[in-house]
């Protein structure tokens, strides 16, 4: 098994691709370790000293270290790790959990501005940002603000400010005139 690996935009994440599937669909969050008990792969990733968080995505392993650990002390035993867990045969979530599908239900008047939304996000901007080894899903709308959670690399990104404001923020408004602002939230 080769595991390929790739930098992202933020500095504390590496992108992890294993040359198979992660997940079939979706993408599951494990921002620390007491989060990863139904992920026997995240669960195994964790158990390397200096992981701080770990993001699984269709084929690819997102995993980001605590700001004091360098990534030549701790990437031989995550590579090592995804590894093991895929010669093991262990599944990568377990009891057919089902992954996170991503945007939140929106009940209300807006559903059709939400609508929109969504499917751009789905088809515009979460493609690239997968690129870079995380996701953006919708979290909520309100008075032309539109609530977004970011997740794996994007999550505690240098440019995740940037990517918000001038990138997504300016698409969505420019095919959505509703909308007038784009804010993060904690997940």
């Amino acid at each position: 098994m080769f595991i390929q690996t790739e930098s992202t935009p933020n500095p504390a994440t590496l992108k992890f691709l294993p040359g198979q599937s992660v997940l079939d669909t979706g993408t599951a969050d494990f921002p620390a370790p007491e989060t990863a008990a139904r992920s026997p792969l995240a669960t195994r990733i964790f158990a390397v000293d200096g992981v701080a968080g770990v993001f699984l995505g269709t084929d690819f392993v997102t995993v980001t270290k605590a700001e004091a650990v360098l990534w030549e002390h701790i990437k031989p035993a995550i590579l090592g790790a995804i590894m093991e867990h895929y010669q093991s045969g262990a599944p990568v979530i377990e009891g057919g959990a089902a992954a996170a599908g991503g945007h939140a239900a929106h009940e209300g008047p807006d559903g059709d501005i939400v609508r929109q939304i969504k499917e751009l996000l789905d088809t515009r901007v979460r493609p690239a940002v997968a690129q870079d080894g995380g996701d953006i899903t919708f979290h909520g709308f309100d008075r032309g603000v539109v609530y977004l959670h970011m997740q794996g690399a994007c999550a505690g990104c240098p440019s995740s400010t940037l990517t918000l404001k001038m990138g997504i923020e300016n698409l969505l408004r420019h095919y959505i005139p509703e909308v007038t602002e784009v804010r993060p939230v904690a997940a």
